[in-house]
């Protein structure tokens, strides 16, 4: 029998964490004098915190702090939120646990550091459930490439055509489809609807829809875009 995987995102996918950084967002850059609502902060859904602080200083370069030091103080106040009002998505908890009782391998994939990570794994009770943790911290290159995919399936010891990916963002769904993987789209509030999650293997609006015919499915389909 094939080794499969299950490969989750942090942020957004298995936390509830997006609402969490757009406030360490818009209170750290309103030090600098950008004002960002919503709508603003969901354009740099699924980017890596390096790459938002320096779209918002091409928007609008700013005098004072460096860039590093406004990513730092971002990451920080995101840290300390998830520890205090970190909560899991709905149906988060049972996919995993479906995964497991499927005996497949699951793995973390996710643009977070390790002191994110374990921020919101700690908060979660959920730390056991993984067979490995991937941030793409540790690899050349973050999403939409597949480097922290491929990394992490490496790791779990599964060839990248056996796993399934899950994510919310559409940089996050390129870098699994990058990888050769199959692909669950859930996205985030703020971006059902954008054309390009249809790139998905399987689309659905929150982990509850999620269920053992679904996921095992998955190997059976075609991918989109191809014949046959």
């Amino acid at each position: 029998m094939m080794l499969h995987a299950a490969i989750f995102d942090l942020d957004g996918l298995l936390v509830d964490s997006e609402p969490l950084w757009t406030r360490a967002e818009q209170e750290i850059f309103a030090t600098v004098g950008i004002d960002l609502d919503e709508a603003a902060c969901a354009e740099t859904v699924g980017m890596g915190l390096e790459q938002v602080v320096d779209y918002r200083y091409r928007q609008r370069p700013w005098d004072g702090p460096g860039r590093a030091e406004i990513a730092r103080a971002i990451h920080r106040r995101v840290v300390e939120l998830v520890r205090g009002e970190g909560r899991p998505l709905p149906g988060a908890l049972p996919a995993i646990g479906l995964v497991k009782r499927l005996g497949w391998r699951v793995g973390l994939a996710t643009a977070s550091d390790h002191q994110l990570i374990d921020a919101a794994l700690g908060r979660l009770g959920t730390r056991h459930l993984f067979d490995h943790l991937q941030s793409a911290q540790e690899v050349a290159r973050g999403k939409p490439h597949p480097d922290v995919y491929l990394a992490c399936a490496a790791a779990l010891g599964v060839e990248p055509a056996a796993c399934v990916g899950f994510e919310d963002s559409l940089p996050g769904l390129r870098a699994i489809r990058a990888a050769g993987m199959k692909a669950v789209a859930v996205p985030e509030r703020r971006l059902r609807g954008a054309a390009g999650f249809q790139a998905a293997d399987l689309l659905l609006d929150s982990l509850e829809q999620l269920d053992e015919e679904l996921l095992l499915g998955l190997f059976a389909r075609v991918a989109p875009g191809t014949g046959g």
